[in-house]
């Protein structure tokens, strides 16, 4: 049997496994998706570990995505570039190639709404790992400009730096008047942090808006957040953030099989399960 596992400390979900593990059975892959709990200093272990003709790869999540790049035998650009590594795939030599799966998947999520990013000016919430995969996913993709728009202005402004080679981006603190501004004149606002999911409201108000403003949420536990009902409630394209977990996942699934319409039938295994509601373990 193949083997992909998800590694972090802790993990909380089980959406990944569910994915990978349905796909792996629809197309007849001898394959499984583990969990894998590790405490920093096994980080090195698991990863010379996978080197072995078993593995397909591995995923990574928080607080390992970049411990793992020193064990790793190349990391391709847009990853270094994001700062993270959140997926490994396994060549055949046994050399271990890192990627960045969250902006393609969102890229590809905005694409599957309809919406353009070419020539876009965005406004994204927050400056962390997911934010910086959005601000550089919409830059590469040709966004005009990206207002990064956070609760310190000290990290937006090192994510801003960051990606300054790409194209244009601002940074502005969550209090700035010129928020508000931003707002009414952006094609599309995009909440990377939490709130709505570990915290109640919205990332920005949804009132400041064009009517033809497109809005991303990336949470997706609980599926209809605060933003996304008062997005919906104005008539704007609205998404949460099934549709860049469904993508990110086909993208690494595509890597370690070459199979890459695995989308529909990972979607229909999330939307069958019990724990997609509650987020649950």
């Amino acid at each position: 049997m193949r083997r992909v596992a998800l590694i972090g400390r802790p993990l909380r979900r089980r959406h990944s496994q569910i994915m990978h593990d349905a796909a792996f059975r629809h197309f007849g892959i001898d394959a499984h998706y583990e969990l894998a709990e590790i405490e920093p200093g096994e980080v090195a272990g698991f990863v010379a570990a996978t080197r072995a003709p078993e593995w397909f790869g591995f995923q990574i999540t928080a607080p390992y995505k970049q411990d793992v790049v020193a064990h790793l035998d190349e990391v391709e650009g847009p990853a270094r570039a994001i700062g993270a590594v959140n997926s490994v795939v396994r060549r055949d030599d046994g050399a271990l190639v890192g990627f960045n799966t969250d902006a393609p998947g969102f890229i590809a999520a905005v694409r599957g709404a309809g919406v353009g990013t070419a020539g876009i000016r965005a406004v994204v919430a927050g400056a962390g790992g997911a934010a910086r995969a959005v601000v550089w996913g919409l830059l590469d993709a040709g966004a005009a400009e990206v207002v990064v728009v956070n609760r310190t202005r000290e990290r937006a402004e090192a994510l801003a730096e960051a990606m300054a080679d790409l194209g244009r981006v601002t940074a502005l603190a969550a209090g700035d008047p010129a928020v508000a501004q931003a707002l009414s004149e952006c094609g599309m606002a995009v909440n990377a942090t939490t709130v709505g999911m570990t915290t109640p409201g919205t990332a920005f108000d949804v009132s400041l808006l064009p009517e033809d403003a497109a809005v991303f949420d990336l949470v997706y536990v609980p599926p209809v957040t605060e933003l996304v009902e008062a997005a919906t409630r104005r008539g704007l394209v609205t998404r949460n953030g099934l549709d860049m977990l469904v993508a990110q996942a086909e993208i690494a699934f595509a890597r370690w099989t070459g199979i890459a319409d695995a989308g529909p039938v990972m979607r229909q295994a999330l939307e069958a399960w019990d724990g997609l509601e509650s987020g649950q373990a």
